[in-house]
């Protein structure tokens, strides 16, 4: 296919808006790019798409989510309000994810696939939960990708606070996952596979060795870190060590390890971490809406950590958090200077695509130029004044929206064109999942203490 008449922004080391441009895509990879005349002379054979003067870009990239959250939307929490994290644990995450059985596992993911096919975004990081539909759990999310097309990595919530068998049983899946999908090995290589543990504070020093000894060579985890400060006084009490410093303890952080939030720890910490190469990834929309304070991820990145933008289980509109993380730290900080534009890119952009690159190392994301996947979207932003390569993170923070996203495609094939989906019907996902949604929600207050 031959795509002309496209404004291109290629992102990568030396980000580039090329005016007027066409992209030739083979076997789901840009083979070419160059003027559209030139390109059109070229390739007079080839299949021909008019992008209409639309812009064309690299699909976003979500870091961290959880796809089950989708029927936690409109759900009442029975009693009072929870006052603070633990509760919000306690009261309705741990119960839901007992209420989960295997369709509503697959309904929440097919929910939040057509939300990512719609809205611009075609790789995602889930970490799953659901501790009474443990076996296969893996591949009923894998295949729910595979029918829509996207990319994802998927794990399994190692934790204790199911007892011991259901612990073993989150172990085993994740091994039975990981050796199965690896890193792009289903789903046509749009799948790929890590080791999931919840949190420091619901995982005992037996699950963390036996976490440690089960998971494949090569492979990291995928933890939520310090998201509160009961994290940090769960560890202290049992161990003496804060958590990074106990994770490290049992080998748990490394290059292939991500951890999720990052809220609340300190500086040694974060020195383990950047000496460790271990990923982290901010959630800014999630930490407002559990008030759990904001993640340093300034410092963190000057300390040469790698951090990655996630959404945590919100709508998966990736440009909506890089716009929540710009102005949380400013107003966190009272400080208008920070969480420049940059930085901005430079976590949600391109340490996105180096996270994503590193699970799927044959195929090069993030990027449009030669040899690159073909994850593309189309957006139809009409710009005021110019956009350019150096002021393109303030278009997107004051200017770009999801529902300009007209077309998805990802190894060269249209998810959506034309803002029609054609792998996914989001009206019979949407009639199923409301149909058990009544179900869900009733074992869900059964388990609620």
């Amino acid at each position: 296919m031959l795509i002309t008449n496209a404004k291109v922004i290629t992102w990568g080391d030396e980000n580039k808006v090329l005016e007027d441009y066409a992209l030739y895509i083979k076997d789901g990879r840009i083979s070419d790019l160059g003027p559209s005349a030139a390109m059109q002379q070229h390739y007079r054979a080839s299949q021909t798409l008019d992008a209409r003067g639309q812009y064309i870009m690299p699909g976003n990239i979500c870091a961290h989510t959880h796809f089950y959250g989708a029927y936690a939307r409109g759900m009442a929490i029975p009693g009072r309000a929870p006052k603070d994290f633990p509760e919000i644990l306690q009261k309705l995450w741990w119960p839901l994810d007992k209420a989960l059985d295997a369709d509503s596992i697959q309904a929440s993911a097919l929910i939040h696939l057509v939300d990512a096919i719609k809205h611009g975004t075609t790789t995602l990081f889930d970490h799953h939960a659901s501790p009474n539909a443990i076996d296969g759990s893996l591949d009923i999310i894998a295949n729910a990708v595979d029918k829509s097309g996207l990319r994802a990595v998927l794990c399994y919530e190692v934790t204790d606070r199911d007892g011991r068998a259901k612990a073993d049983a989150g172990i085993a899946e994740n091994v039975r996952f990981i050796k199965k999908a690896g890193r792009g090995k289903v789903a046509g290589g749009r799948v790929a596979a890590t080791f999931g543990l919840h949190a420091s504070l619901t995982l005992s020093a037996k699950s963390l060795d036996a976490c440690r000894q089960a998971v494949p060579d090569g492979f990291g985890f995928h933890i939520h870190v310090a998201e509160h400060e009961a994290d940090e006084y769960d560890s202290l009490e049992k161990t003496g060590m804060r958590v990074v410093e106990r994770l490290h303890d049992h080998g748990i952080l490394g290059e292939n390890t991500i951890i999720a939030h990052g809220v609340h720890i300190d500086i040694a910490e974060a020195d383990l971490l950047a000496e460790t190469g271990t990923w982290v990834t901010h959630q800014p929309r999630s930490n407002m809406n559990n008030g759990v304070g904001v993640a340093d991820v300034e410092s963190l990145m000057r300390a040469g950590i790698r951090v990655a933008l996630g959404n945590d289980g919100f709508s998966q509109t990736m440009w909506k958090e890089m716009e929540t993380a710009y102005l949380l730290h400013k107003v966190w900080h009272r400080d208008p200077r920070r969480m420049n534009g940059i930085d901005l890119v430079q976590m949600a952009v391109n340490n996105n695509a180096a996270l994503a690159q590193s699970f799927f190392p044959d195929v090069p994301l993030g990027v449009i130029a030669e040899g690159a996947v073909a994850d593309l979207i189309f957006v139809d932003y009409h710009p005021n004044t110019p956009l350019t390569a150096g002021n393109l993170p303030w278009h997107i923070v004051f200017g770009f929206d999801e529902s300009m996203v007209t077309s998805t495609m990802v190894a060269g094939r249209f998810l959506m064109k034309d803002r029609e989906l054609l792998t996914l019907d989001e009206e019979k996902i949407a009639a199923k999942a409301r149909k058990l949604a009544p179900a869900v929600w009733e074992r869900y207050e059964s388990f609620v203490k």
